[in-house]
């Protein structure tokens, strides 16, 4: 690698640290949080359409954005390692042959819709998450066991100001 190769690489490790960055294709529904400046606020701003385009060039990687606001076509350009964007998650898996996928602009409604991608890909993914949350789910479990034998080594005395009575009245059946 090249000097400007490695700058490039360890900047994008630093931009990535600690936000969710998944893999996506043209062809699917993401939904972008970013981070908007209005006057003195901050405030995150979700932006959900279909991936049209993506470009791939190291530190410069961008993709395209399409979706339709109240019957008028959008396209947003991002820049993917911006430290605008706080969040990428994907909506869908859509099932596309092309790379870019321009064509969408001149269809509307029915004809610009795009099948859903049910290949193993998909499930690989969904897969991939459902370890984690079980993996994060024995952790917790795990944690809780300890927490639990530390108090059952030490237990708690609960005190008691007397002996409980239990009185019952029994109904007198006078006719």
């Amino acid at each position: 690698m090249n000097v400007i190769q490695e700058l490039e690489k360890e900047q994008i490790e630093k931009l990535t640290a600690g936000k969710n960055m998944p893999d996506f294709a043209p062809g699917d529904t993401v939904r972008i949080s970013v981070k908007v400046v209005e006057g003195t606020r901050e405030r995150i701003q979700a932006y959900e359409g279909v991936c049209i385009a993506r470009k791939n060039d190291g530190l410069n990687s961008s993709f395209t954005v399409r979706k339709i606001s109240y019957g008028e076509g959008v396209e947003r350009v991002f820049q993917l390692y911006s430290p605008n964007l706080d969040e990428i998650e994907v909506v869908r898996r859509g099932d596309v042959r092309r790379a870019k996928l321009y064509y969408l602009r001149g269809r509307q409604g029915k004809r610009a819709r795009i099948a859903e991608r049910t290949d193993g890909y998909a499930a690989k993914i969904v897969a991939g998450e459902r370890e984690t949350a079980v993996a994060e789910k024995e952790a917790a479990k795990a944690a809780a066991k300890n927490g639990a034998d530390a108090s059952a080594e030490t237990p708690a005395e609960t005190p008691v100001d007397g002996p409980v009575e239990e009185t019952v009245e029994e109904a007198t059946g006078e006719e």
